[in-house]
């Protein structure tokens, strides 16, 4: 009987069936075994700084009210708050440095599997950044932007001086130098993040909590730019493309590989070497009929964005892949891998792999992946899934048939594109109301919530008022499995985001990538607000995360939320033990940055109020603009009517 709870997902309910049939243990079963869970921990008043705790603070006043050191609830729960911030900073920047690493090798010739796939970016990063262009070879142009965007991660005393914060409006740079919240180094801010998180160093809440904002901003404008930009350049800049997601997309008589994670560089080069022609021979030697590869989660969503590559699932999905009996390899790099993953396999044929050198799991196959290595390394890979077709056990074999057409590959370009290469007509069918605004929906799955129930309901509820939804993560996944990802999902949307759709013959939810790729919203909307010469705080958008459960989310609504766009979280986070960060964060800081958190695990309240603070903005930013109109139109009319008076 299936648990309608657990997932909107049929492929997922079909495997949840399969999975206690087998007697598999799988995250929806961990999960009830950990309940009750740690009602402190929730809170966020537990801290395990140092070995005089672990300290608690008794939420009803009873009991303690400091740690054995003194801290206070409102210490230790923005100390808390700021070690996920630079967790999460650091995940996704580090991804951005190891792109930036390899990009330089490829223009050294240190990486010959490589090369750059769009060399026309490099010419437009270089002139944003400054960087001399003419009578200079595209390789030395490379180096100099290479070299550049690696030392904003070492960057220590220039603030402001990271590279891409230039695509932010003036307005929105003064507010952040205002507030001294504008990121020296990437790696700088997330050291001195650890640092005063250490005992009895920053005991105050509030300068705890703005450290964490100035650090969300070193990924969201930095790191996770730098990651987004590079792979652009490395492996293509995504223009919109058709695929198919869901488990559906295995196939019972190929060689199944799934890449799984968010590091492009072994993703990439699997695919190339499932299409080598020696390697496909060796599948049919073996019985099978090809080599499929598929995505799972953001290493998915990249290949998606750029070959069309199917993706199997999100977040938790992922053993739901193996149970299957399908899989005869499960490739994997870094962030947002379940460890349960190397057990499950065992019960089934399936051959896990690790590939990066510092993503270790134990009991798994390790190929460390290098870019002196990497088609040696994906082929060998391909070679042992290709052999493990033979080890598959019919009898397991069980892939729903469940799966959906889907357009993913909205890079900032391609949306501009789509509009004609300018915003002029989105800012118009803003104006006019024919859409209300835009929402960036993105964030995990957890298990605390129906899987992909708040996604759906939020991201359906937003469309049917007009707002047009742009999507990355797991979100992005969920929506596509849903099939709002078609041009055709246009017809559930209001009028006015259905005519709009019709129009240019866009989805009325656009796919821009994997986590990381968030990145790709600032800059859309850093645009956005440059055309409108306002601040980003003005714009008629918001955030929503319905999902969330990782550091990285906890970085990237921190940055949303610190560039001007107010977000609504699904999940409860680990603040509510403190009155005064709660107050801060869910009130007080609009008044500095603009800008706020906002808390509703209901999807279809949270969708109202994402639609009320949306209207309210767009109201309030055309009549201003009107107003200012007018006011320019009244001051040209007095120059002019000086002008007169002084010719006669």
């Amino acid at each position: 009987m299936r648990d309608e709870k657990v997932s909107v997902c049929d492929a997922t309910l079909q495997m949840v069936e399969k999975s206690h049939e087998e007697g598999i243990e799988t995250v929806w079963d961990r999960y009830q075994k950990q309940l009750p869970q740690c009602n402190y921990g929730m809170l966020g008043i537990c801290c395990r700084n140092c070995t005089m705790g672990p300290c608690r603070i008794d939420p009803f006043g009873n009991g303690p009210q400091t740690g054995v050191c003194g801290a206070t609830a409102d210490v230790i729960v923005a100390r808390n708050l700021l070690t996920q911030i630079a967790t999460g900073t650091a995940a996704h920047s580090d991804h951005g440095r190891a792109l930036a690493i390899l990009f330089l090798n490829i223009v050294n010739k240190k990486a010959p599997s490589f090369y750059m796939s769009d060399s026309k970016k490099v010419l437009y990063l270089a002139i944003e950044m400054g960087i001399p262009v003419e009578n200079r070879s595209i390789e030395k142009i490379a180096v100099t932007v290479g070299t550049k965007l690696l030392e904003d991660f070492g960057r220590q005393n220039a603030h402001g001086g990271l590279h891409f914060f230039n695509r932010a409006p003036e307005k929105r740079v003064e507010i952040w130098k205002r507030l001294n919240l504008l990121p020296r180094g990437i790696d700088r801010e997330v050291v001195e993040s650890m640092h005063r998180t250490h005992i009895g160093v920053d005991n105050d809440a509030a300068s705890l909590l703005f450290q964490g904002i100035r650090t969300a901003l070193a990924d969201g404008w930095a790191g996770s730019m730098i990651a987004t930009e590079l792979s652009d350049v490395i492996y293509g800049t995504p223009t919109p493309v058709k695929t198919r997601v869901n488990l559906g997309v295995l196939k019972e008589d190929m060689v199944n590989i799934i890449v799984h994670g968010h590091e492009l560089m072994i993703s990439e080069m699997i695919v190339q070497a499932a299409n080598d022609r020696r390697l496909l021979g060796r599948a049919e030697g073996v019985g099978a009929k090809g080599i499929n590869v598929c995505g799972m989660c953001c290493s998915g969503i990249e290949i998606l964005s750029r070959h069309g590559v199917p993706l199997v699932g999100n977040f938790l999905q992922q053993e739901f892949a193996i149970i299957t009996g399908a899989v005869e390899a499960m490739v994997v790099d870094v962030q947002c891998i379940l460890p349960s993953l190397v057990p499950l396999s065992k019960c089934y044929h399936t051959q896990f792999i690790t590939t990066s050198s510092i993503a270790h799991f134990t009991g798994a196959m390790h190929l460390e992946f290098k870019e002196s290595n990497a088609w040696e390394t994906a082929s060998k890979i391909v070679e042992i899934a290709v052999d493990n077709f033979k080890r598959r056990k019919r009898e397991q074999v069980c892939i729903p048939q469940h799966s959906m057409e889907t357009i993913g590959g909205f890079s900032t370009e391609s949306i501009i594109g789509a509009f004609g290469g300018t915003l002029t007509p989105l800012v118009n069918a803003i104006e006019c109301g024919q859409i209300r605004g835009i929402a960036g929906v993105v964030g995990c799955n957890n298990p605390k919530i129906r899987h992909d129930h708040g996604h759906l309901t939020l991201v359906r509820e937003l469309i049917r008022n007009n707002i047009l939804v742009v999507s990355t993560g797991c979100n992005a996944i969920a929506c596509a499995k849903d099939g709002l990802l078609k041009t055709d999902a246009a017809e559930i949307a209001g009028d006015g985001l259905k005519s709009l759709c019709r129009e240019i013959g866009i989805p009325p939810v656009l796919h821009m990538g994997s986590c990381v790729d968030n990145s790709r919203i600032l800059t859309f909307i850093g645009a956005l607000a440059k055309k409108l010469n306002c601040d980003i705080s003005d714009l008629p958008v918001a955030g929503g995360a319905p999902e969330w459960m990782s550091q990285k989310a906890v970085s990237i609504a921190t940055y949303l939320v610190g560039s001007g766009v107010s977000t609504v979280l699904g999940v409860v986070p680990p603040v509510l033990g403190s009155a005064n960060v709660a107050e801060l964060l869910l009130n007080k800081i609009e008044g500095f940055v603009g800008a706020k958190f906002s808390v509703e695990p209901d999807p279809l309240k949270a969708a109202c109020l994402m639609i009320e603070h949306i209207e309210k903005k767009r109201s309030a930013l055309f009549s201003d603009l009107k107003i200012l109109e007018m006011e320019t139109i009244t001051s040209r009319r007095q120059d002019e009517d000086e002008l007169l008076f002084t010719n006669d």
